[in-house]
């Protein structure tokens, strides 16, 4: 076997192995400080640690690493995705609207009766509670997700169909202002602060969920390596070589819809980290190949993800700072670095 693959597969395990210690940091940090025996002791002897530490970890802290780590994976997965289907480095998981009408969906609901709609005065709605937002931003997401299905479907350049997805994201941001223009403030505040995004206050129930959607687009996606590869070629190239080209473009942009759109249904839009993790796996790979390039993704999209949600914890005031300004922050500056380094 070539020592370069070999090379590569272990910097991809050690990579995996180095989400542990990250993913431990991640639970240890916060409000209150939790030590690694703490830790420890919440996962293999409960009964040992204090009731109030035990509830914390499991409660809270657990599961919004796991959310992390989820999050991480869907979101560079489906912006490896999006780059592969436009050849473009830039595309990431919003470039087709879908985190606008995931917006949207929010909005309509949460400032609904500022604009007349009275959606939260009907009792079955405001039962759902948590769940309502999650609903509404994924039907948000799965209407866009629809729409540009269809016009995938007749529209056969890739250029245009990225451009349909900018101006259905355009529209989708416009109605989302209107929306803000009429509502009430304390609505107004509860939708910005949505749009900050938050890796917190998920139950294990909706980890499930988001878990299994994650899953169904990871290995859509993993299907997708080879037609990857070979769209790297060109369409032309890729035809010739017996793939269906607009096959691969409707199960690519369903695949990343479904990463995309139920991330953003529970966690809000987090950006970022679709574009820059599979710019550093590239970097890291030095390698245009999918099938490396999809685990390597993975990984720099969970670790980096949790990297973030620690730092937005680490400040003198103890107020957490939003994930979304985290992850743009980090973000952009490693998508000039990474896109400079390329062009060397």
């Amino acid at each position: 076997m070539n020592l370069k693959v070999i090379d590569l597969k272990v910097k991809i395990l050690l990579l995996w192995v180095a989400i542990i210690p990250l993913f431990i940091l991640n639970v240890s940090v916060g409000s209150t400080q939790i030590s690694i025996s703490d830790i420890f002791g919440a996962l293999f002897h409960s009964e040992m640690i204090d009731e109030g530490v035990y509830n914390i970890l499991w409660l809270i802290r657990i599961p919004k690493a796991l959310v992390s780590i989820l999050a991480g994976v869907g979101l560079a997965v489906s912006g490896l995705l999006m780059q592969a289907l436009f050849r473009n480095p830039m595309a990431g998981p919003s470039v087709l609207g879908i985190n606008s009408g995931a917006s949207l969906g929010v909005a309509l609901i949460s400032l609904s009766s500022g604009i007349g709609l009275g959606v939260n005065s009907i009792a079955y709605l405001q039962n759902l509670g948590a769940w309502l937002t999650v609903i509404a931003s994924s039907v948000g997401a799965g209407l866009v997700m629809f729409l540009i299905l269809i016009v995938a479907h007749k529209i056969k350049d890739n250029v245009a169909l990225l451009i349909v997805g900018i101006m259905v994201g355009a529209l989708a941001s416009s109605l989302v202002g209107i929306a803000q223009y009429f509502s009430h403030p304390d609505q107004l505040q509860e939708y910005i602060l949505w749009t900050f995004g938050s890796l917190g206050g998920i139950v294990y129930d909706q980890i499930l969920i988001l878990s299994l959607l994650t899953l169904l687009g990871v290995l859509v996606s993993v299907y997708l390596c080879k037609s990857m590869n070979l769209m790297l070629l060109g369409e032309q190239y890729a035809k010739s070589m017996g793939l269906s080209v607009s096959k691969f473009r409707l199960l690519t942009i369903f695949s990343a819809s479904i990463l995309a759109g139920s991330i953003t249904g529970f966690c809000g839009p987090i950006g970022f980290v679709g574009i820059a993790a599979p710019h550093i796996a590239r970097v890291i790979s030095k390698s245009s190949d999918h099938f490396k390039l999809l685990p390597l993704s993975a990984v720099v999209g969970a670790g980096g993800l949790l990297i973030c949600d620690i730092i937005s914890h680490v400040n003198s005031s103890g107020v957490v700072l939003p994930i979304n300004s985290i992850t743009s922050l980090i973000g952009a500056p490693i998508v000039i670095l990474a896109m400079l380094k390329g062009r060397k």
